[in-house]
């Protein structure tokens, strides 16, 4: 099925203020199934929001390019001569044809198969075979109009890349907002910044999107159970909630951190001595950079995700994105974050960490992938559709603003706050015609 700008009237689509209520903790079950909402989501989530695209070390010299997606459109990112980064549609101005099939290279132009148009690193046409014979039976051929279509908006944020579609989106820094306290956490914790380690895992998993992005931006919950034996492989013993003191969910603006202060905790569960060790010896130089507080998070038992569909995990320095292919399908694509001046031998370390906890054969991987891919199956059964699902958990918990914290903290990891504040900002968004309407919370 071709899914394009939604085309169905309000009074045709199912009523969306309706299928997500945070007052009472519930969801309705069709908000991962419904062909009609996904459709719109395509083009007021992934058409309007900004998305995660590349980190800047995947595009260090001219002529270096990724290909991604943002929804169902295929964008390419490319540096260009000038050292400017630029991202447009990986689709032929001529007859479609995808321009580049790579995932990721180096090169001077982009250049279609089907009949040659090439295209310069910034997207500008430059040429296609027999040009004067198109020239003389095309009156009205302009070179000029026919580049690639770029992305109406492109920026950074200490490395990471970010596009988007909507002209009329707020500034990458508003939309993150107050969550750039917490990006530097794993960003700008040393001087030297990040780098993506070479290579990346990609993976096709049959759920919903937003059951994974659900999971990162706060459930906090489910390792208890879902982990309990990867705990036991790893510590000899569970996972334990402790320290509930110590431990909040923050929100800001949909996106959302399980935040833990127990220092090491995702470290140690990479199973590495090296990778404790690095960050043991760096606690001093965190906290004079950090702060004292924020130097507790740098690879601490939590998890984020950056609204919509950029998920990561401190500690195991594990980053990905959740590419939406339909309601009950997607691609998963797993990067490894590392600080550009971490000594080799931690690099090593994380690199095979990462393949042992949060690859398709991961000790954790292979436990969430199956309760994403069991639960959405579950929605599409015609009576289950219409049993509620119950996001009720702390839900009369006191928020609070905390001295330190920025955005809607609550005490504890183990609650629903996060997964909350997620689904109300998914909802304010599909209900909005335009960015000037979506509510200000």
């Amino acid at each position: 099925m071709a899914y394009q700008k939604a085309t169905l009237s309000p009074t045709e689509r199912p009523d969306l203020t309706t299928m997500v209520n945070t007052e009472e903790g519930w969801l309705d079950r069709r908000i991962f199934t419904d062909e009609s909402i996904y459709t719109l989501e395509l083009e007021r989530i992934f058409g309007r929001c900004w998305n995660f695209l590349a980190h800047e070390s995947q595009i260090a010299k001219p002529g270096d390019f990724v290909t991604t997606m943002i929804g169902h459109d295929q964008v390419i990112v490319a540096r260009d001569e000038q050292g400017a980064v630029n991202a447009f549609l990986n689709s032929c101005s001529h007859r479609g044809n995808r321009v580049c099939m790579a995932v990721t290279g180096n090169t001077q132009n982009f250049v279609c198969n089907y009949h040659g148009w090439a295209y310069g690193l910034d997207g500008r046409l430059k040429g296609m075979p027999a040009a004067g014979v198109y020239q003389e039976a095309t009156s009205r051929y302009d070179k000029t109009k026919l580049g690639l279509k770029p992305l109406a908006q492109v920026a950074t944020y200490k490395g990471l890349v970010f596009g988007c579609f909507d002209p009329d989106a707020p500034s990458l820094d508003d939309f993150l907002g107050d969550f750039r306290w917490y990006l530097d956490i794993v960003l700008d914790n040393d001087e030297g910044g990040t780098e993506f380690l070479d290579g990346s895992i990609k993976s096709q998993i049959a759920c919903n999107w937003k059951i994974p992005a659900e999971n990162f931006v706060g459930d906090s919950y489910h390792a208890i159970w879902s982990h309990a034996s990867a705990a036991k492989t790893l510590f000899g013993k569970p996972v334990r909630p402790r320290g509930l003191d110590k431990t909040f969910h923050a929100s800001v603006n949909g996106h959302g951190w399980g935040v833990g202060l127990d220092g090491v905790g995702n470290a140690q569960a990479t199973g590495s001595k090296v990778i404790v060790d690095y960050w043991r010896s760096r606690e001093e130089e965190i906290v004079a950079r950090l702060g004292k507080l924020r130097s507790k998070m740098v690879a601490a038992s939590s998890s984020a995700n950056v609204f919509p569909n950029f998920g990561f995990l401190p500690g195991h320095s594990v980053f990905r994105v959740w590419l939406p292919t339909g309601p009950d399908t997607m691609e998963l694509r797993t990067w490894t974050l590392v600080n550009r001046n971490m000594p080799d031998e931690v690099k090593d370390a994380y690199r095979r960490a990462s393949a042992f906890t949060f690859s398709p054969g991961g000790v954790f991987e292979m436990d969430d992938t199956g309760n994403w891919e069991s639960a959405t199956r579950a929605h599409k059964g015609l009576i289950t559709s219409q049993q509620k699902l119950h996001y009720g958990l702390g839900l009369y918990q006191d928020v609070k603003t905390h001295p330190d914290l920025p955005g809607r903290v609550t005490p504890n990891m183990f609650n629903d706050a996060n997964q909350l504040s997620f689904y109300q900002r998914w909802a304010d968004l599909m209900s909005a015609e335009r960015w000037s309407d979506v509510p200000q919370r």
